[in-house]
């Protein structure tokens, strides 16, 4: 008689995480993810990445970031708006740390460049997007951050199952907005989660 076979495995992971936030919980001990909120880019069985969207990279500014990459931001003579030269630049996560990558709303897409996530977010990795940025020609909203996180088949799953993250669905305004100090509690909020109940319950049992 023969055995029956065991239901097949899916090749992807259970949860989806692309498009939706990954928060960190108080008690993760790595330094480099204490209090970060992940806006996930991609997750498959052949690994995740992210950035993190809410860690100022305070050793870098815009105009300096586009004159590194060979794009004048202080000549009077070039058409760069005071925005995009007061744009923040951020910490993405502790993988390739010297290459840049864009978040961005959908009005900017390359065909050759630019990865459609979800709800309207996209990710380019290529110097055209900063210099439409700097030229007034690029996306209405963006997020440029240096390095990312990233994680090996399984990984993340299993840090999932040891209660180091959480996850919810993003949204553009949480995802865009300039105050990176208020995300990780708003991101908690958007769970109906009190961040000061969570601190005192993170060490019970």
């Amino acid at each position: 008689m023969k055995a029956n076979r065991p239901a097949a495995q899916t090749a992807g992971p259970e949860i989806k995480l692309e498009g939706q936030l990954l928060i960190a919980m108080p008690a993760m001990t790595d330094r480099r993810f204490q209090r970060s909120v992940i806006y996930m880019c991609a997750h498959s069985s052949e690994g995740a990445m992210g950035l993190i969207i809410n860690q100022r990279a305070n050793h870098i500014t815009a105009p300096d970031l586009l004159e590194r990459l060979g794009i004048s931001a202080r000549n009077p003579d070039d058409e760069i708006t005071s925005e995009v030269l007061s744009l923040s630049i951020q910490v993405g996560g502790p993988v390739e740390t010297g290459r840049g990558f864009v978040l961005h709303s959908s009005d900017y897409f390359s065909e050759d460049s630019t990865l459609a996530i979800e709800q309207g977010v996209c990710l380019t990795a290529t110097i055209d997007i900063l210099k439409a940025i700097a030229q007034g020609r690029g996306p209405a909203r963006a997020l440029l951050a240096l390095g990312y996180a990233g994680w090996s088949p399984g990984q993340l799953e299993t840090e999932l199952l040891a209660n180091g993250w959480l996850h919810c669905p993003a949204d553009p305004e949480l995802i865009f907005d300039e105050d990176l100090e208020s995300k990780y509690s708003r991101a908690l909020a958007k769970m109906g989660i009190d961040l000061s109940h969570l601190v005192s319950d993170a060490g019970h049992a």
